[in-house]
């Protein structure tokens, strides 16, 4: 448990446009949020915790009627904002002002830059980096719930305050290997606006095994999915409340024609047969008139053979030799996808930007036969190869 803090709880207007005056001359700020997201379409915000040096503040979003001085602050592009895995932060923030903020720092993609596991949580980083174990009585707390008692609060500060001494300590760190800009890429491709803000008309894609439909059927769910979208965002209500995936995959398998057919899907009970059925039935008579949005291109992945194998497993080999040296996640430094992709002969841009002068030329000159590698006390070697003589 952490020992009780000085800290700002901010519940009105005026408190948080003071709080924003404040840290709005500041280079960086701290954020983490609170929020709820199991009842509703839209994740609830609950709270945002904020810290800065001397500033710790909690702001009870239920309380404060208008955010505006939090979202400017946010938009500020002359203050870095910092978060561990950031998405789930950036996508709140979008759904309320329609912006992501930016620039930002997230120490969860920042770490394997400083030999940690890619997708590394935070209590994991803060224990390895800073040697802190944090409490989890509050992992599954309601957010909601006001008066919040003083352990919550506590626990929810924990989430900035060292985070704070996570950012300080690891953009040294980076800015000393000289590796900081090397992020930039990785931070800007989270601050696009698309990533948070799938049209309606393209949710069908996110449902497993649709590419099994075609014709009315792909039509069908199609529409459906596009129905159950808007009919979500309208109600506030998460999509599957509406409607399941393994619903919609039988409503486009057995095209219901009127509400009584209806019965015959598992699934759709009677209260959700006098909500939605009429609308369901209208869509699917619709849809099957029409045809459906084309299937994204299939991409054939060709199966590596045994000598293909075989080369993957001695290029990994090296990469995670090399990947301990520079003391960088092995998944960040060549992701296996890539390093597939090298050995099936794609080398167009398969390793550009700062991976380019770290790993390319003896990836190549293995691939090529113009190097190997042999076991020494210290690891494993990579030897360049004498050019073999013409004749």
């Amino acid at each position: 448990m952490s020992k009780a803090r000085d800290y700002l709880y901010i519940d009105n207007s005026d408190a948080l446009s003071s709080l924003c005056q404040t840290l709005a001359q500041r280079p960086y700020i701290v954020v983490d949020t609170e929020f709820l997201r199991e009842r509703t379409y839209r994740p609830e915000l609950c709270l945002v915790q904020i810290k800065q040096e001397d500033v710790l503040a909690c702001i009870d979003t239920l309380a404060v009627p208008d955010l505006s001085p939090l979202i400017d602050l946010l938009m500020n592009t002359q203050i870095t904002k910092v978060f561990h895995a950031a998405s789930q932060d950036l996508e709140i923030f979008y759904l309320i002002c329609k912006a992501v903020p930016s620039p930002i720092f997230d120490t969860q993609l920042a770490a394997p830059l400083l030999g940690y596991d890619e997708q590394i949580g935070y209590a994991n980083l803060v224990s390895q980096h800073l040697n802190v174990s944090l409490a989890k009585t509050h992992t599954r707390a309601d957010w909601t719930r006001r008066p919040l008692p003083a352990s919550q609060i506590e626990y929810a500060l924990d989430d900035v305050v060292y985070l704070e001494a996570l950012y300080q300590d690891m953009h040294r760190q980076l800015t000393d290997l000289g590796r900081i800009d090397w992020l930039k890429p990785e931070f800007e491709q989270w601050q696009q606006p698309e990533k948070y803000d799938q049209p309606a008309a393209e949710r069908w894609k996110k449902i497993r095994n649709v590419n099994k439909f075609k014709g009315p059927s792909l039509s069908v769910i199609q529409q459906l999915a596009k129905w159950r979208e808007i009919k979500a965002r309208e109600l506030n209500k998460p999509r599957n409340w509406l409607l399941k995936d393994d619903v919609l995959m039988a409503l486009a398998k057995l095209q219901p024609g009127n509400i009584s057919e209806l019965s015959h899907i598992r699934g759709i009970d009677q209260k959700s047969r006098d909500r939605y059925g009429s609308d369901i039935v209208a869509v699917v008579n619709s849809a099957k008139k029409n045809k459906p949005d084309p299937l994204p291109p299939f991409v054939k992945k060709n199966k590596l053979d045994s000598s293909d194998r075989a080369k993957l497993q001695l290029l990994n080999t090296w990469v995670h030799q090399r990947a301990s040296d520079l003391k960088i996640a092995p998944g960040l430094l060549v992701p296996a996808k890539t390093l597939e992709r090298l050995i099936q002969g794609d080398r167009s841009d398969a390793l550009k930007g700062w991976r380019e002068p770290l790993v390319s030329d003896q990836l190549n000159k293995l691939l090529d036969g113009k190097a190997s590698l042999s076991l020494s006390e210290s690891g494993i070697d990579f030897c360049e190869l004498p050019a073999k003589e013409n004749g």
